[in-house]
């Protein structure tokens, strides 16, 4: 089966198109993205801007043609937070829906960390023992684990490095005053939600998906002996006031930072900081499989279950390929 999955995030429009077969590996057909900016137009009174509405229905137009042009059967589409939890989110769906033929779905904070945890699982395997997954997105922190294929217990908060940019720290670079409030909301927020058995997991094998903490993993440049790029909290905490005293263009410049997240890079080392010091790790390994991944490997049991019953947290999503449309271009001045 050919599935095309279609994730909307906070600053691109990520396609990637598998091939599932019983008993194969996932085998990746294409993987392209296309730039949203949705983090950096979302206003004031919590809509998102017109001009990136057009560059989101723009960008899931070109990835439907794209994914009718290989072939796909089916396609699951998704929006993460930026969308989710907009003000217009009806309104954006229904532009969508309406200009493309594609009806962009959600999945919970919850169901995205579970999802995420199950690619990680078949990354490492059993081997790996008992895993804590953390994910920072734009607009949510996800945070799961479980010695199990599933996560045992999987936590979603509005912490994504987005979010807090644009609302605690103004200013670019910011002031001293707005990082050290950032740093202790983070501090509030993880004691307040993270429960007593979620701190200092020594067995538990810590890992963490995300380009902010993959970006991270770049600026410290460290690797384990098997190859793993590795964060270290003794090496993010020198590199925060080295951030925050930077422009978002002088971040630009660093080794590992994309142009697109250097303007939030700081709030998301930060908050990579908080949670590892909250769960007690002086290390976290980067997984080069998430979501999307994640989400694949569920399409992937429910194509081929047996009598066993499969967690249906996609199902919803879930849609045919109608004839594409030729693809919706986004204004020149956009």
């Amino acid at each position: 089966m050919r599935t095309a999955i279609l994730d909307v995030g906070s600053n691109s429009a990520h396609l990637k198109i598998v091939d599932l077969a019983a008993g194969g590996p996932i085998r990746t057909v294409l993987s392209v993205k296309r730039p949203t900016r949705l983090a950096e137009a979302i206003q004031k009174d919590g809509r998102i801007s017109r001009t990136a509405v057009e560059r989101l229905v723009s960008a899931v137009s070109a990835a439907h043609c794209i994914a009718r042009a290989e072939r796909s059967a089916e396609l699951i589409a998704f929006a993460t937070s930026a969308v989710r939890d907009a003000v217009n989110r009806s309104d954006i769906v229904d532009q969508v829906t309406g200009r493309t033929g594609v009806d962009l779905g959600f999945l919970s904070g919850r169901d995205e960390a579970r999802l995420t945890f199950l690619a990680v699982r078949a990354w490492y395997g059993w081997s790996a023992g008992p895993l804590l997954m953390a994910d920072i997105g734009g607009g949510s922190l996800e945070i799961a684990t479980g010695s199990g294929a599933e996560a045992g217990t999987a936590l979603s908060l509005p912490l994504g490095a987005g979010r807090l940019t644009r609302d605690h720290l103004p200013g670019d670079p910011p002031s001293r005053k707005h990082v050290r409030r950032l740093r202790r909301f983070l501090a509030a927020q993880l004691s307040e939600h993270l429960r007593p058995g979620d701190r200092g997991r020594p067995k538990a094998h810590a890992v963490a998906t995300s380009k902010t903490f993959t970006q991270l993993a770049k600026l410290t440049r460290d690797r384990n002996p098997s190859g793993y790029r590795v964060l270290r909290l003794k090496a993010l905490d020198e590199q925060i006031p080295r951030l925050a005293k930077r422009t978002a263009a002088e971040r630009a410049e660093l080794k590992g930072i994309s142009h697109s997240r250097a303007r939030q890079i700081l709030a998301g080392a930060m908050v990579a900081e908080a949670t590892m010091t909250a769960l007690g790790l002086t290390r976290i390994e980067i997984c080069p499989w998430a979501l999307r991944e994640g989400i694949a490997l569920r399409r992937l049991q429910q194509l081929h279950a047996d009598a066993a019953p499969i967690n249906d947290d996609i199902g919803h999503l879930l849609q045919p390929l109608r004839d594409a449309p030729a693809p919706i271009r986004t204004p020149a001045r956009a």
